[in-house]
Order: C-alpha cells, then sequence, then structure tokens
C-alpha cells in the first residue's frame, strides 16, 4: 500500500530538517471573502511556504472560533458558500501539499457522512477534524472516517488528563492537534508558558507528530511554539490579512511564518 499523503509529508519534513523537521498549517475559510480570492489564498500560502493547509468549512453557529473566523465563515455563507461547495473549491485548487478539512459536524450529517468521506477524497483532501467529535461520541461517524482514504485528525484541549488523552486519541492518524489554550481561536499576545508540558504530555500518548494551534499569529509565536511542537496552525492572523490586504498579504504573512517554523 501507497503512504498516506499526510504521513509522507512529515516524512519529508524530517528528512529535509532532520529530527527536528517543522510544519507550518495555515487555515483558510473556504469562500472568504468570495470563492475566487479564497482559490487564490490557498494556491498563495502554498507558494509561500505551507507544509499542509486546513480549510474551513463555513457553519451558521461556530462555537469554538473567535470573532475573526466567525466573521469570514459568515461572509462565505453569506456568497453562498457549502459544504459541497468547499470541496469544489479543494479540487479545483489543486495544492500540491496534503489538504486537511476542518469542519463541525452539522455540515458533514446533512451532506450524508459516507458521501461527504467519499467526496472529500475523491476531490484531493487527505485529513478530516471534526471539531465537535469528541472521540466515542459517534462511533458510527468515527467509523465511517477511519475507513476511508482520510486521516482522522483528533483535537485535545489542554486540561485533558492522562486517562483521558489515549481515549481521545483513539482512531487518530495524520497528527494530534493540540489547542494550546482553552476558548475560542483567535491571535493572543504570547503562547503559554506551559505549552512544552503539554507538547509533552501528549507526546506521551501518541506516536503521532502533534502540531499546536488557537491563538498563533506572529512570526515570533510561531517560532516559539515550534520549538517543541512538530507543526504550527495559524488561521485567525492569516484571515485578518486577508480581510485587510487580499490575497499578497496573507502571502507575505505566510512567508514570515515559513521562515520562522523552520528555521
Amino acid at each position: 500500500m501507497s503512504e498516506h499523503p499526510i504521513a509522507a509529508r512529515w516524512r519529508a519534513l524530517g528528512e529535509r530538517g532532520g529530527r527536528r523537521g517543522r510544519a507550518l498549517i495555515p487555515y483558510v475559510t473556504a469562500g472568504f471573502p468570495t470563492l475566487g480570492v479564497s482559490r487564490d489564498v490557498l494556491r498563495a500560502v502554498v507558494a509561500a511556504g505551507a507544509d499542509f493547509v486546513e480549510v474551513g468549512v463555513p457553519f451558521s453557529d461556530p462555537l469554538a472560533d473567535g470573532p475573526t473566523i466567525q466573521r469570514t465563515t459568515q461572509a462565505a455563507l453569506e456568497q453562498g458558500m457549502t459544504a459541497a461547495g468547499v470541496l469544489g473549491l479543494i479540487h479545483e485548487a489543486a495544492l500540491a501539499v496534503p489538504v486537511v478539512i476542518m469542519t463541525y459536524l452539522n455540515p458533514v450529517l446533512a451532506y450524508g457522512v459516507e458521501r461527504f468521506v467519499a467526496d472529500a477524497h475523491a476531490a484531493g483532501a487527505a485529513g478530516l477534524l471534526l471539531t465537535d467529535l469528541p472521540a466515542g461520541a459517534d462511533p458510527a461517524v468515527e467509523s465511517a472516517v477511519t475507513r476511508s482514504p482520510l486521516a482522522l485528525i483528533r483535537l485535545v484541549a489542554p486540561t485533558t488528563d492522562d486517562a483521558r488523552l489515549a481515549a481521545a486519541l483513539t482512531g487518530a492518524k495524520g497528527f494530534a492537534y493540540l489547542i494550546s489554550r482553552l476558548g475560542v481561536t483567535g491571535a493572543r499576545d504570547q503562547v503559554p508558558a506551559d505549552l512544552e508540558a503539554y507538547v509533552r504530555r501528549v507526546r506521551a500518548a501518541t506516536p503521532l507528530p502533534v502540531a499546536v494551534g488557537f491563538g498563533i499569529g506572529t512570526p515570533a509565536q510561531a517560532a516559539a511554539a515550534a520549538r517543541y511542537a512538530d507543526g504550527v496552525v495559524v488561521g485567525s492572523a492569516l484571515m485578518d490579512a486577508v480581510a485587510q490586504g487580499g490575497v499578497g498579504a496573507a502571502e507575505r504573512l505566510v512567508r514570515e511564518l515559513a521562515a520562522a517554523v523552520h528555521a
């Protein structure tokens, strides 16, 4: 069997940077501010040095997201973006790095779980992160994903205790996504002082690479997170850049972030 695209990318990063090869993972809200611009942003962030890309499915009740992502998802919904439209966007963008779809469960259920994972793979996605689906909450949905070619990416909170960590990562593939702090998404002033301890605890529970997200927005913060984690996810700061300066601003930010993470 051929190597999974996400695993292959991590391996290539290790070969490029030694044991400490690190990944930059930008998040892009599909359809913001328009379908065409979001397609151009996806291609631009890859050209600027992204190692993976998270593509967010706009949802009307994004409880885990802060003001920036909420604004972008609402704008995308007003433009008519749907789950099917997200898959079409991924297919059209034809990115040269693995794509992880980040979504709430409701749009997937409305689309049909089996149909969604099949169509997502056909569109070119490599992984799926279901923001509001804790491990064990819906075995049928989890089974549909784990039986598909998509990697099931698990979210882990910093408050997850050691006894729960192993269960929280059940069925996970690709990488573990560690939420750096409690609360919603959005850029903060600095990374948590205890991030190293958080990452160490997750690493003890899984052999998967550990990516850190929520609250990372500047090159300095990305570099600080990359000292401990295998991957760094940046979303709100990137979407703010798109809102303020379009594709060019997004590309400039990602180049700076990539330089910081890969240093």
